[in-house]
């Protein structure tokens, strides 16, 4: 086995353009399954983009991006759904459908997949609501949830399809700290329990010490620090320097 074979995600030397802005300059990382990696840097450094590169929302203008071994932007429609359904999304403000019901949310991706044994549907949508802590609400719409429990219903959602890989777009964002910490405690059991890759984007450095095995900080299009929490939290300048509110990135 080799050991790009054991990367659930493979960035090599990616270049992303959005006309005369080089948003990514020669990214290169991988990721490993029931790793939880946060990804720092500055807003509008480009960090969601590296989320929509790897579900292929966007195509990188040069480079590679490997998703379960396969080039993302080589896949045809149908393979590319595929690789969807293995990869989860808790988008920053949870993204709910407004008028259905926590049911019809959780089982959206399911029933799009083409799964119509309602009986399997419910069990699904009753073992991933055990799982996020809110048993017995599959009745209730979104607006009748507090922030804290619609995130949790967008967890419980994106892992409907039990996918390989999770994608955290600010996950803690607007919450308040119980419930910080319960999204926290949910990302770092998802990993461990069952070994899913996961890659965070956040700001709140707290939430990130907590979950993660490992930070990347972005800069200049670039990957600027790689490696175990403490290791770069304490001698890399440049994180030091970004935690500390301290850092002012060069233009």
């Amino acid at each position: 086995m080799t050991e790009s074979s054991l990367h659930t995600v493979e960035f090599r030397d990616v270049h992303t353009r959005f006309g005369a802005n080089h948003v990514h300059r020669g990214l290169s990382f991988a990721l490993a399954p029931g790793e939880v990696t946060t990804l720092l840097g500055p807003s509008g450094a480009g960090k969601t983009i590296i989320l929509k590169l790897i579900i292929g929302l966007v195509r990188q203008s040069a480079g590679s991006v490997k998703v379960m071994g396969k080039e993302v932007a080589d896949l045809d429609a149908a393979t590319l759904t595929a690789l969807r359904v293995n990869t989860g999304m808790l988008f920053q403000g949870a993204a709910l459908f407004d008028s259905l019901t926590v049911f019809e949310n959780i089982a959206y991706g399911l029933r799009e997949r083409g799964e119509r044994d309602e009986d399997k549907l419910a069990h699904v949508v009753q073992e991933r609501l055990r799982m996020v802590g809110l048993p017995g609400i599959e009745n209730k719409l979104p607006s009748q949830l507090s922030g804290g429990q619609r995130k949790r219903i967008g967890l419980a959602r994106a892992l409907a399809t039990s996918p390989k890989i999770m994608l955290y777009d600010e996950p803690t964002t607007g919450l308040d700290p119980t419930s910080t910490r319960m999204i926290d405690d949910l990302i770092i059991a998802f990993a461990r329990e069952q070994k899913i890759t996961s890659l965070v984007v956040t700001h709140d450095i707290q939430s990130a010490r907590r979950v993660s095995d490992r930070w990347m900080l972005l800069s200049q299009g670039v990957i600027a620090a790689d490696g175990p929490v403490s290791q770069v939290s304490e001698s890399n300048p440049l994180v030091r320097d970004f935690i500390s509110g301290s850092w002012k990135e060069a233009v």
